[in-house]
């Protein structure tokens, strides 16, 4: 069976809990509750795109441990293919433990190592798309001789990749601050148009509460965030990659997908964890025509 998608990267079992302050140096706090979840950029993404309706696979590695199984039986039981997980024997599974802080949602992430998938061509030819998260590229799947015309690249680009190369690269999704790191330039525009001439075909900007922007032509279009009250941040970002690929993939505009994955994203900060309060396509449809814009900062300043 072909897929849709398949991300490739990490899958890692989350500890979670709330904090009133993230504790400095020596100091003992409360963390009130504690919950243990599914997370990592790709696998989250994974499981958005099963939630919206997308049939997905994950290609990762985790270990012969029982954080390994956890994370299989958690991908599995959102309806994500596990075919191309790894099980490699003596390594330990990825895994993190996160503090929310319960004023702002905003989280503090200590994580260990993650472990590479090996590239696959046999891996490229299973889907329609390939998404991957900053551990999935490193792995060396992109390849324009090896990728153009089997799948279409999507990049999650929120966490640091050294040496960046995106040509290859269909859909490139970077933070504003990454966009500014690895694509300096006068303002927002600029940057996106540096990052499509060093080979992205799409760039689209993520900025959290501030919503996200695309270029279109030589346009830049910004998209205002859904108004809500975070409750927990945690997996916002790698929900918007689902959810844009879900869009896409649905045969959406980019507008109409871009402004899917703010709703998505945002919803799913309605709980602790990431993955667990991520809409349904439906809940998410129910809500676009009716949500209020929040007030944002404009992505784009003609002062800049």
């Amino acid at each position: 069976m072909t897929l849709e998608v398949l991300c490739v990267g990490v899958a890692t079992v989350d500890t979670i809990t709330t904090v009133t302050d993230v504790p400095s140096e020596d100091q003992r706090i409360v963390g009130d509750p504690f919950t243990i979840a599914g997370g990592g950029p790709a696998a989250t993404a994974a499981v958005t795109l099963a939630r919206l309706g997308i049939p997905v696979g994950f290609c990762g590695v985790v270990g012969d441990d029982r954080a390994g199984e956890t994370a299989i039986e958690q991908l599995e039981a959102e309806g994500v293919n596990t075919r191309w997980v790894e099980r490699r024997r003596g390594e330990r599974t990825t895994q993190s433990f996160v503090m929310v802080t319960k004023s702002s949602g905003a989280r503090t992430i200590v994580t260990s190592p993650s472990l590479p998938p090996a590239p696959d061509a046999r891996v490229v030819e299973t889907s329609r798309w390939l998404h991957l998260d900053q551990t999935g590229f490193a792995s060396g799947f992109v390849h324009e001789q090896t990728v153009r015309g089997r799948a279409r690249v999507s990049l999650d680009a929120g966490n640091p990749i050294a040496s960046i190369d995106v040509r290859g690269v269909d859909l490139y999704v970077p933070t504003a601050s990454a966009l500014a790191r690895d694509f300096p330039g006068v303002d927002l525009r600029a940057r996106l148009v540096a990052a499509r001439a060093a080979g992205a075909e799409d760039v689209v900007v993520t900025a959290g509460a501030a919503g996200s922007a695309f270029l279109d032509g030589d346009r830049v279009v910004e998209v205002p965030p859904l108004a809500i009250e975070p409750f927990s941040t945690i997996g916002a970002g790698d929900v918007f990659h689902g959810a844009l690929l879900a869009g896409l993939v649905l045969g959406r505009s980019m507008l109409d997908s871009v402004r899917l994955a703010n709703v998505v994203a945002a919803l799913s900060c309605r709980s602790l964890d990431g993955r667990s309060g991520i809409p349904s396509l439906e809940e998410a449809d129910a809500v676009l025509p009716t949500f209020v814009l929040a007030p944002h900062t404009p992505l784009l300043s003609e002062r800049n």
